[in-house]
């Protein structure tokens, strides 16, 4: 059994890139049939959230708190850079009060995707300072996200404020911390041992809440078919600046070689998607989601391209070493 969840979740990982928008796609076409069952959504995203945090203890956060510097420029670059970068360009683009604008600020203001990981792990990332960078990061999502909302559009948007930070106490919070616990009373053991069933089932839960929020939101996207080409390319935009910055934090901490560049790009380039489209469609409007399912679309072939980038460069500068290595010896 343990061989064949491995070769499930090493495809799913692999295929990732065209897995997601593929899920969404069905989640479209079969809208009729499956928005019914939309009330899911959080159960199956919670329990994505915990097995998360069985990966993850009580070292992971102490390491961060002995270097807290890359947590702490990273979060404040991607929550504080990156919505005002989209608050400006929606406003320029669809106006201050527009559901667009409201949806490209929450795409940057949800916490930061555990899918990173798998991206960080692939190229030769830190894995341990990205899973507690998300572990911290959920952790403060249900203050981050709706303080970000109301900063930006105060009194002009009307949501219930203290439903949404229940909600992603519910979904985020409390499924993190038990996954914590669970890693920490079984030693780290937990994780390894449950791995072929937690993990596969992990995949498709994830996979559920993609199809079933695209599900939900298709009925209104016969609407907005005008307004996609101006809303695409903002996206586009929004989703590349998000990966941007994580170089720009590394030129911050100074940082040497391709693992922490590697790290920061992926960490704050991925956001929870998930949580988005939950959190966009329960407390405002579904235009307002369609930055945030357009964002599911675009980062993970957005990671691919970057691996490549990562690749290229690790092997020029492995190629640069190798010859002057010769050019040394050859002295």
């Amino acid at each position: 059994m343990r061989e064949w969840t491995d070769n499930f979740t090493r495809i799913f990982e692999k295929y990732m890139f065209a897995i997601i928008p593929g899920t969404l796609l069905i989640g479209f076409l079969l809208s009729d049939q499956l928005i019914d069952y939309a009330g899911w959504i959080p159960y199956l995203f919670a329990y994505v959230t915990f097995v998360m945090g069985i990966g993850c203890g009580r070292r992971h956060v102490q390491g961060v708190l002995r270097r807290p510097l890359p947590v702490i420029v990273t979060l404040l670059v991607t929550h504080l850079v990156a919505p005002l970068f989209a608050y400006e360009l929606g406003q320029l683009m669809f106006g201050p009060d527009s559901p667009y604008t409201i949806g490209l600020v929450l795409f940057t203001a949800i916490p930061l995707g555990v899918s990173s990981v798998l991206w960080v792990s692939m190229s030769s990332g830190n894995v341990a300072l990205a899973l507690a960078m998300v572990i911290v990061d959920s952790a403060i999502s249900p203050f981050v996200v709706p303080g970000l909302i109301e900063l930006f559009f105060g009194t002009g948007v009307h949501f219930d404020t203290l439903g949404m930070i229940r909600d992603l106490m519910l979904i985020i919070v409390m499924p993190t911390m038990l996954g914590m616990i669970v890693y920490e009373v079984s030693g780290g053991r937990f994780k390894p041992w449950s791995a072929p069933v937690t993990l596969p089932l992990s995949k498709l839960c994830f996979i559920g809440v993609v199809l079933l929020n695209a599900a939900a939101i298709a009925p209104q996207l016969h609407e907005l078919k005008g307004n996609l080409l101006v809303v695409v390319p903002s996206v586009l935009i929004i989703v590349a600046l998000c990966y941007g910055l994580g170089y720009v934090c590394s030129g911050i901490l100074r940082a040497k070689g391709l693992e922490l560049p590697a790290t920061l790009a992926y960490a704050s380039g991925m956001r929870n998607i998930s949580v988005g489209m939950v959190i966009a469609m329960s407390y405002f409007t579904p235009q307002a989601a369609v930055p945030v399912v357009l964002g599911i679309m675009l980062q993970q072939p957005m990671a691919t391209l970057q691996y490549s980038i990562f690749v290229r460069v690790a092997a020029y500068r492995s190629k640069q070493r190798l010859k002057e290595a010769n050019y040394i010896k050859g002295d």
